[in-house]
């Protein structure tokens, strides 16, 4: 499944890189301390966090996560939004928490 088709069966709306919403979803990975995230999170995962900022998208591309979710209605700051747009990383936001948000995923991913 498509990030692109994740979002529109999830309700989650795009906020920049519509060029990288082809990526495919394998998984997801859950977390806001970048180092953390940076060491653990694997190609094809989609990201949920609430870190909308410009080291949040080097980190993703770091990664290769097929995308970011920025639950809660998170801000993506401009500089950021900037980034994602010119590395074609998808970022999108909802209004749910992370746990729901990975519920959403994981039924998606698993029926």
């Amino acid at each position: 499944m498509t990030i692109q088709e994740m979002a529109a069966a999830c309700g989650w709306r795009l906020l920049a890189g519509e060029e990288g919403t082809g990526a495919q979803v394998e998984g997801c990975y859950i977390g806001d301390l970048l180092s953390w995230v940076m060491a653990r999170a694997i190609s094809g995962n989609v990201w949920l966090t609430v870190m909308g900022n410009v080291n949040a998208i080097a980190v993703a591309a770091l990664t290769d996560v097929a995308g970011i979710v920025l639950c809660e209605d998170a801000a993506l700051d401009e500089a950021a939004r900037a980034r994602a747009e010119l590395q074609g990383i998808p970022v999108y936001t909802c209004p749910a928490n992370l746990y729901e948000t990975a519920l959403q995923v994981a039924g998606q991913l698993h029926g």
